[in-house]
């Protein structure tokens, strides 16, 4: 499929992995809807991309009505939609038992409905309106990609909910593929490894250094850029599809 034709859902479109996603499907020629609940930085990003080619809907992906009810107007706004790119996520940390106290349920089951139950979530009802769209001349109608980690292989102390939910995202490409390969529809999805996101802003300089350095080759934190540039080679290349690709420099998080 080709970038200038893509119109997309981005979740977590607003910064991050998903931003640069955004941006990328612009430049490319292609349009975007964003699903996010930060409307402050979506309107800024469309302010600056324009709104003929960016749409914002405040959406909790994990809420089952807001994603069908979202997902019936980006395609009504840009007439189908065509490419899924989940980056809605988060990665609150906590040990399973601290100071003798089990972790707060609720702590866990948050971090599984937002990564995993929301990437479901929108996968499920982005398929179906997919399955309507006419077929390219490969016989594609839509590509669909999640985001996974490379936690979901090698998670470390206190990372057992977001291990979990990027686990999962893993395990459900491959039968979710098979599933949708009668409809022309791709599913895959990708594992960062350390990126150089938001979440990394607060760090003191000499905690980021010592992260850096845990990266084999090229020793830094990976870019969103370079998280948007596998985007679009999965795209456009249609032998993908029912694998995760590890986007780490080769690293291999040890347990803590």
């Amino acid at each position: 499929m080709e970038m200038g034709r893509v119109k997309a859902i981005v979740t977590g479109g607003a910064s991050g992995l998903g931003e640069a996603t955004v941006r990328r499907i612009v430049e490319r020629g292609g349009r975007a809807t964003i699903f996010d609940l930060n409307g402050k930085k979506a309107v800024k990003l469309i302010e600056e991309l324009g709104e003929e080619s960016v749409f914002y809907v405040e959406t909790d992906v994990a809420d089952a009505a807001q994603v069908e009810q979202n997902t019936a107007a980006a395609v009504e706004r840009f007439g189908s939609v065509n490419l899924v790119v989940n980056c809605a996520g988060v990665g609150t940390p906590g040990k399973v038992v601290s100071k003798g106290e089990p972790q707060p349920l609720d702590q866990f089951e948050k971090v599984i409905r937002i990564n995993l139950t929301g990437s479901f979530n929108v996968l499920r009802v982005a398929a179906a309106a997919m399955q309507k769209n006419e077929p390219n001349d490969n016989g594609e109608r839509g590509v669909i990609i999640s985001t996974a980690s490379v936690a979901a292989y090698e998670g470390q102390i206190g990372q057992a909910a977001y291990s979990a939910s990027k686990g999962g995202i893993v395990s459900m490409t491959l039968p979710v593929a098979r599933e949708f390969a009668r409809d022309g529809i791709r599913v895959m999805a990708i594992a960062p490894g350390l990126m150089k996101t938001p979440m990394f802003d607060g760090l003191p300089e000499a905690a980021v250094k010592s992260l850096e350095s845990s990266v084999p080759f090229p020793a830094r934190l990976g870019y969103p850029a370079e998280y948007a540039q596998l985007v679009e080679s999965i795209v456009e290349n249609p032998m993908l599809n029912g694998e995760t690709i590890r986007l780490d420099g080769a690293i291999r998080m040890q347990p803590k």
